[in-house]
C-alpha cells in the first residue's frame, strides 16, 4: 500500500507548478481514520495513510506562499467498492464531496467527515490513545 504515499507526492509535484502558475488553488488529499490507527490487517494501508498524512501537512506549509490551500480528509467508512463487504454505516460519496467544497470554500485544512472520525482524532492526547 505504499503506493499511496508516492501517489500523494508524485500528483502533488505534477500538479503544484501548474497551481502556482493559475495563482493557486487546492489540492484535496482523501485520507482516512486509519491515518491515526491500525486494525488487523490494515498495517500497511494504515502506515501509508499516516505517512500520507505528514505529507499532506507538509505540503500545506510549503504550497502555502504560492496560494495553493491543501486540504487532509478523513473519513472512516464510505460507501465505495472498498467498503462494500463492511457492514456498518458509511458515508456517502456525494455528501464527501460537498463537505469538500465546503471545507475548501471555508480555507480550512482538515476535514474530518464522520462521527467516528472526530473520536479517533479527540482521542490522540488520551493516556491510553484509540492507537493503543
Amino acid at each position: 500500500m505504499e503506493t499511496n504515499f508516492f501517489g500523494v507526492w508524485a500528483m502533488s509535484r505534477a500538479f503544484a507548478p501548474i497551481l502556482k502558475a493559475n495563482g493557486g488553488g487546492a489540492i484535496v488529499n482523501g485520507l482516512s481514520v486509519l491515518s491515526w490507527l491500525t486494525l488487523e490487517g490494515t498495517a500497511g494501508y494504515s502506515a501509508s495513510k499516516a505517512a500520507a498524512w505528514a505529507l499532506t501537512n507538509s505540503l500545506r506549509k510549503e504550497l502555502k506562499p504560492q496560494g495553493t490551500k491543501v486540504l487532509a480528509v478523513h473519513v472512516a467508512y464510505m460507501d465505495t467498492d472498498m467498503a462494500a463487504r463492511i457492514e456498518g454505516p458509511k458515508a456517502a460519496p456525494r455528501d464527501i464531496a460537498e463537505m469538500i467544497m465546503q471545507a475548501i470554500r471555508e480555507d480550512r485544512n482538515e476535514l474530518l467527515a464522520d462521527g467516528t472520525t472526530v473520536s479517533v482524532k479527540s482521542g490522540l492526547s488520551l493516556e491510553t490513545a484509540p492507537y493503543l
